[in-house]
């Protein structure tokens, strides 16, 4: 057991490794110079020179990169180029807005979506179990913007409620509200969560239905609910937990669109920010952020399979 975690977290170091070459290739691939966008047109071939010097843009690449890495390791991600501010500032004023609608989707989202999930395999081939069904790959289908649209168009547009767009600060709100503060944000993130995780933790608590015990429980009589709950629904919790986790990750790494609709300033709207204004800096440091927190949350679900399936603890 403690070898594979070891091998799960080598692993996990060699992937933040080759994403970090990634992302600081991607970004000095992008168009435009980075010292003549901070100094601006007017700026003088000699100016330039030396705050490329400054930036350390005049080395080589892979030393450039080796300084880069080195530093982020410290915990210094530099200063940004558009606002000559500390990154780490910048960062913190927009994580905690990304963690508040992650954690509060994540607390109504997760639950929610699994307890339906599992009650669809309680009563398979029902009609609760196709209609489920069919709204969960609905919401496969349908991206975010669409979404965001519809519940705009139903809540604000129509009855009323709320605004389309978040607006005044979470500091200082309880947990009730900052439901409401965020229900928006909150709700669209929900509906694109629960369309994976019914599916899955259906399929999930199924696959573990054919297995021969379970039959044999079936086949003495032991009730249905029971057997699901008592006895298969443990055995799918390494499936579950994995697409738990990679939901979370989506959470935290993949709400753009959601917090460029609602106007949210969040990490993801820092970054699209930051690419508009060829601020490379500030896009190395949250592409890392947002490469470790999957990784870390996936490292999470592969220990936790590995702690719930005994065929994994102990290998032949």
């Amino acid at each position: 057991m403690y070898g594979l975690i070891l091998r799960r977290l080598g692993i996990g170091v060699i992937t933040v490794l080759a994403v970090s070459i990634i992302i600081f290739i991607g970004t000095k691939i992008l168009p435009g110079d980075a010292a003549q966008i901070r100094l601006g047109q007017n700026a003088t071939p000699e100016n330039v020179k030396a705050f490329r010097e400054r930036l350390g843009l005049d080395l080589p690449l892979y030393q450039q990169y080796l300084n880069w890495l080195f530093a982020f390791v410290r915990g210094d991600f530099g200063v940004s180029l558009a606002s000559d501010v500390p990154i780490s500032s910048l960062i913190a004023d927009r994580y905690l807005n990304t963690v508040y609608v992650s954690v509060l989707t994540a607390i109504i989202g997760v639950p929610i979506s699994l307890a339906l999930g599992i009650l669809a395999a309680m009563f398979p081939g029902s009609l609760y179990d196709r209609v489920l069904t069919f709204i969960s790959v609905s919401l496969v289908a349908a991206p975010e913007f669409f979404t965001a649209t519809l519940l705009v168009l139903v809540f604000v547009t129509f009855l009323g409620w709320g605004n389309a767009v978040v607006v005044g600060s979470a500091e200082g709100k309880g947990f009730f509200e900052l439901i409401v503060h965020f229900a928006l944000p909150i709700t669209t993130l929900c509906f694109v969560i629960a369309s994976q995780l019914i599916r899955m933790s259906r399929a999930a608590v199924l696959n573990v239905m054919s297995s021969p015990y379970i039959e044999m429980a079936i086949l003495k009589g032991v009730p249905r609910r029971r057997i699901i709950l008592r006895h298969a629904l443990l055995n799918a919790i390494g499936p579950i937990v994995n697409v738990v986790a990679l939901n979370l990750a989506y959470l935290v790494t993949g709400v753009v669109v959601v917090e460029v609709y609602f106007g949210y300033p969040g990490l993801a709207t820092l970054i699209v920010q930051a690419v508009q204004t060829r601020d490379f800096v500030l896009i190395q440091g949250l592409g890392m952020i947002f490469c470790m927190t999957y990784v870390i949350l996936m490292l999470i679900a592969d220990i936790a399979a590995i702690a719930s399936n005994p065929r994994l603890r102990h290998p032949k």
